[in-house]
């Protein structure tokens, strides 16, 4: 602390590490009588305290007993000044923690719908998923500037997360394609050379290839079948964004065959519109209630090569349908060769919340439940392909 007690008589440490930590802890604390800084703020410190203040402190009371004034109240040009403070002041990853919590503590949601706001925001995942909730609540002046905002947002993770998805699953693919007796001109020689680096003669400086690894010819390669199926409940918001990008990315590859279908107690299927993730999103309605069981009747009414097919699964698993079907749909489809994958939620939001007896029912039939994150999503994809075991955090 920069202030300390000698004898009763406050000392003040005036050095200028010490009027540092003042003023950091001054920020921190808020100010009024209970803060213990003594310190005033001016300039550029005073704008972001009132920033800060017209967000955290309404309502607070200081042991003064006077109730803090500021806020943000209901005025759209209050409110667009303080979104062009906040990013003045404060850096792009606080600007969207601080607009979510805006949402939230302050009941903006409304003023989305207006043009001049959207404008004003800092645009992220958390933002397209209040938007997608208020989709059919949006007025038409709105949802140009609407689709601009989630377009931004997705081509930015298309761009973070497109090339290594498509590597990862490329080698993938490559390998669940390979044959075990090639012909000469589909030998892998570089492949084949490290598998048998054990038989390798020195006095002749050769390698006896033992076994042959060799690619699989077009004729060989059978394309593999991807079904998202996307829980769209308002609490996988974050998940449907991410789920959406990830089906366009692997629709975009020949050695797939994609689909994508979101439900809530009806299931839609979004396959026609892959091509571009944001129709994907806007075709989507956050909120509602939860059919899982439904939704894999479905999909299990798609899957004509179950050997050949992967089922992605991702629910927080509160299921409102009939539970029994639903694990005997997961149970048939596993028996029958099916891949199946069941993600928590996939986003970077942490430990998700999640119906614990659901998750530990489809861990009993070999389909364990976890949260995945947008990085582990491509591995997660690669091994359920390749068949090998799901790299399951530990965290899970």
């Amino acid at each position: 602390m920069s202030t300390e007690t000698t004898n009763g008589t406050a000392v003040t440490d005036q050095s200028a590490d010490g009027q540092e930590r003042l003023r950091r802890w001054r920020l921190v604390l808020g100010g009024g009588a209970a803060d213990g800084t003594g310190r005033a703020l001016s300039g550029r410190d005073a704008a972001m305290d009132g920033a800060l203040t017209a967000l955290y402190g309404k309502g607070d009371k200081p042991q003064s007993g006077r109730e803090r004034s500021a806020g943000l109240g209901a005025s759209a040009p209050s409110v667009a000044r303080w979104l062009g403070d906040i990013r003045t002041y404060f850096p792009s990853s606080v600007v969207q923690v601080m607009q979510r919590d805006a949402i939230d503590r302050l009941g903006l949601s409304t003023l989305l719908l207006e043009p001049e706001m959207l404008q004003a925001v800092e645009a992220d995942v958390h933002l397209v998923g209040t938007l997608l909730s208020l989709n059919k609540a949006m007025p038409e002046t709105t949802k140009e500037t609407a689709r601009a905002v989630v377009r931004k947002v997705v081509e930015d993770l298309e761009k973070r997360l497109a090339t290594r998805t498509r590597a990862t699953l490329t080698g993938a693919l490559d390998r669940s394609a390979r044959v075990s007796r090639p012909r000469h001109h589909d030998i892998d020689w570089n492949r084949t050379i490290a598998a048998n680096l054990k038989n390798y003669l020195p006095e002749y400086r050769t390698v006896v290839p033992e076994r042959l690894i060799g690619y699989g010819r077009a004729s060989q390669s059978v394309k593999k079948e991807v079904i998202l199926c996307i829980d769209q409940s308002g609490s996988m918001a974050a998940s449907v964004v991410y789920a959406s990008v990830f089906g366009a990315v692997l629709a975009s590859m020949r050695s797939i065959s994609t689909r994508l279908v979101v439900f809530d107690t009806a299931v839609v299927d979004l396959t026609d519109q892959l091509d571009d993730p944001v129709d994907v999103l806007f075709g989507t309605q956050l909120g509602g209630g939860t059919d899982i069981n439904r939704a894999l009747a479905y999909c299990q009414s798609q899957i004509s090569r179950p050997a050949e097919t992967v089922v992605v699964l991702i629910s927080d698993l509160y299921e409102g349908g009939i539970r029994n079907e639903m694990l005997k749909r997961v149970s048939a489809m596993k028996a029958s060769g099916v891949q199946f994958v069941t993600l928590l939620a996939l986003s970077d939001e942490g430990a998700p919340a999640y119906d614990r007896e659901h998750a530990a029912a489809l861990a009993a039939l070999g389909a364990p439940a976890f949260a995945c994150t947008p990085d582990l999503f491509p591995e997660v994809m690669a091994a359920a392909i390749e068949k090998r075991p799901l790299p399951v955090p530990d965290t899970a």
